[in-house]
């Protein structure tokens, strides 16, 4: 039987998971990275990075990840988080000694592109990123 174009879009994408735990997302990344057969290295390193991140900031500051994707395209993976907080991350000025605050700084530079989206009731926000630097 050959794989239809369908079943191979199947493949390079994942839609609908919610996990709420950023272990659980890094779990079911590196599953979907292994399925699109992404070139192990800095650029997978990042989108685990970067997943951690967003659904981590979104357990504790948006009341938990509502929508999880993963979208693979030529040599990029998009990693979309949506939550229930309506309210767009910001930077926060942390001095070196102070725990956390460099999460959303973290996503954009190593992402290539960010896009946060609001709507009543949440906000979306997708990271794309390279897969070899």
């Amino acid at each position: 039987m050959h794989p239809t174009e369908e079943d191979e879009e199947d493949h390079k994408a994942l839609h609908g998971a919610s996990p709420q735990t950023a272990e659980r997302a890094r779990e079911v990344t590196r599953g979907f990275l292994s399925a699109v057969a992404a070139p192990a290295g800095v650029g997978t390193d990042a989108v685990l990075l970067v997943v951690s991140e967003l659904v981590t900031n979104a357990v504790r500051h948006a009341g938990g990840v509502t929508q999880f994707r993963l979208v693979a395209g030529p040599g990029t993976v998009t990693v979309t988080v949506e939550d229930a907080s309506s309210t767009a991350p910001t930077l926060r000025r942390s001095s070196v000694g102070e725990p956390g605050g460099f999460g959303w700084q973290l996503v954009r530079e190593l992402s290539e592109d960010v896009e946060v989206s609001t709507r009543p009731g949440g906000k979306t926000v997708s990271a794309l990123l390279a897969l070899s630097h």
